[in-house]
C-alpha cells in the first residue's frame, strides 16, 4: 500500500455480473477505469452459461464468447495501457433452477472451479502477483474464488439488494451472508447496504457512489425540447424507466389530483402497469416516452421541480439513486421518497414520507428556490465523481490493512 491515499502499482482482478460489453451503464466498469489509472486491472466478464448459449446463440456477443470457448480466438482483450478485459474460455452450467441445495452447491463449486481455472490462466499470462480480488455483487459464480484464486485481499462490493430479486432470492439468502462474512473487506454504495454487510462482517464500509455527470453539468443555454414547450407551468418532472416495482403509481396520481394546475411530466419507457394506470386519464399528466440519453439534460432543465417517487420495498430500499445526482447537477429542486439511502442527500433535497408530504414539499420546493440553493445543489453533485468514489474504496482498504 502507499500511504493513506491512492493505491498504486497493484494488480487488481475484477469479477461481477456485468460484462465489459454490456449495453447499459456499469458502476464496476467506471471503477475499473479509475483503478487502472494507477494499477494493472483485469476485468473479467461473467461466464457464458449453457442455457444462454442455446437461447441466444445468434447474438453477436454470444458468438464471440463461443468462439473464445472453442479456442478460435483469445479471450484477453487490451482496453487501455493498464486495463484488460477477459472473456472466460469456459462454459458453466445453468443451475439456478435447482432447489435441492446440496446439488446446487456441488454444481456451483464445479462452475466456480471452471471459472477460476480460466482466470488463473490469464493471471499467469499477465504476470499478476499478490492481486486484489474485487467482486461486484456476484454471489454464485464467484462464491469460491477467494479459496480458488488465493488473492492477497478479497473485496465484496454490494451495490444492490440482490436477494430481494426472485432470481437470486432462494440460494442468495443463504450464500450472500456467507460470502460477505468470508471476504476480507465489504464495501457498499449506500448506507443501507453497508449496514446490511456489517451484520456479517465488521470490516464493512460505506464508500459512496460515482456518477457520470458531465452532460448534466455543462454550462451554456439548453434548448427546451419541442414536446414540452407548450406544457403549462409549473412542470413537475421525472426522468427514467417507469417501472411499477420501483415507482409509486398511486402517489403520482395523488399529487396530480391534489394540484390540477401542476403539470406532471414523465419521461421514460413504461411497463404494463404504467400503461394501464389511471394516470393516462388525467389531463395534467403527460407521458413523453423514452428519449435518447443525450437529450435528458434538456428535459430535466425544463422541470420546475424534479421527482423520484420511489416505492419503498426490498428491491429499492438499498439502492443508491444516481438519478438524484443528475437532478442536482442541474441545480434542480428535488422531492424524493425518504429512505436510508437518501439520507446523504437530506441537506439538498426534500424527503417525503408519504403522498401528503409530497404535495406539501413540492409546494415548498416551488416557493423557496434560490440561486444560492441552485449553486449548492450543483456543487454537492459535483463531488460525486468516480475519482472520489475510488478514493473512498482505497481508504477502506487502508483501514483494513491497519487493522
Amino acid at each position: 500500500m502507499h500511504g493513506a491515499g491512492i493505491i498504486k502499482n497493484r494488480d487488481i482482478v475484477i469479477v461481477g455480473q456485468q460484462p465489459w460489453d454490456t449495453s447499459i451503464g456499469s458502476n464496476c466498469k467506471n471503477i475499473a477505469v479509475e483503478f487502472a489509472k494507477h494499477n494493472r486491472v483485469l476485468y473479467v466478464n461473467s461466464t457464458l452459461d449453457r442455457i444462454t448459449s442455446i437461447r441466444h446463440g445468434a447474438d453477436e456477443k454470444i458468438k464471440k464468447r463461443i468462439s473464445v470457448i472453442e479456442h478460435k480466438e483469445t479471450g484477453l482483450v487490451k482496453i487501455s495501457n493498464n486495463l484488460w478485459n477477459l472473456y472466460p474460455d469456459c462454459m458453466t452450467e445453468s443451475i439456478n433452477w435447482i432447489k435441492v441445495r446440496p446439488v446446487f452447491n456441488f454444481l456451483n463449486k464445479v462452475n466456480n472451479r471452471k471459472f477460476a481455472t480460466s482466470i488463473l490462466k490469464f493471471i499467469d499470462q499477465l504476470g499478476f502477483k499478490d492481486f486484489i480480488l474485487f467482486n461486484d455483487n456476484d454471489i454464485f459464480r464467484s462464491y469460491y474464488l477467494k479459496e480458488m484464486l488465493k488473492p492477497a485481499i478479497s473485496i465484496y462490493y454490494s451495490r444492490d439488494n440482490m436477494v430481494a430479486v426472485d432470481y437470486w432470492k432462494f440460494h442468495g439468502e443463504v450464500l450472500e451472508p456467507k460470502l460477505i462474512a468470508k471476504s476480507d473487506i465489504c464495501m457498499a454504495n449506500s448506507t443501507y447496504l453497508a449496514n446490511y454487510c456489517k451484520k456479517y462482517n465488521p470490516n464493512s464500509f460505506y464508500v459512496g457512489q460515482g456518477c457520470d455527470l458531465e452532460m448534466f453539468s455543462r454550462p451554456g443555454k439548453i434548448e427546451t425540447p419541442e414536446d414540452i414547450k407548450n406544457i403549462a407551468r409549473p412542470v413537475i418532472g421525472y426522468v427514467g424507466a417507469l417501472q411499477s416495482i420501483r415507482l409509486d403509481i398511486p402517489l403520482i396520481e395523488h399529487v396530480a389530483r391534489q394540484r390540477a394546475n401542476w403539470q406532471i411530466v414523465l419521461v421514460g419507457p413504461e411497463d404494463e402497469a404504467f400503461q394501464k394506470s389511471a394516470l393516462h386519464q388525467l389531463p395534467n399528466v403527460h407521458f413523453l416516452s423514452s428519449k435518447p440519453p443525450e437529450s435528458l439534460p434538456a428535459y430535466i432543465n425544463s422541470f420546475d421541480v424534479c421527482l423520484n417517487p420511489q416505492l419503498v420495498n426490498p428491491v429499492t430500499i438499498g439502492n443508491y439513486p444516481r438519478k438524484i445526482d443528475e437532478y442536482l447537477a442541474m441545480g434542480k429542486p428535488t422531492v424524493a421518497t425518504a429512505t436510508e439511502a437518501m439520507s446523504i442527500f437530506a441537506e439538498h433535497t426534500y424527503l417525503a414520507k408519504n403522498k401528503e408530504e409530497y404535495v406539501t414539499l413540492i409546494d415548498k420546493a416551488l416557493n423557496e428556490n434560490t440561486s444560492e440553493k441552485t449553486i449548492a445543489r450543483r456543487n454537492f453533485a459535483a463531488s460525486h465523481t468516480w475519482e472520489n468514489n475510488v478514493a473512498e474504496i482505497y481508504a477502506a482498504i487502508h483501514k483494513w490493512v491497519k487493522g
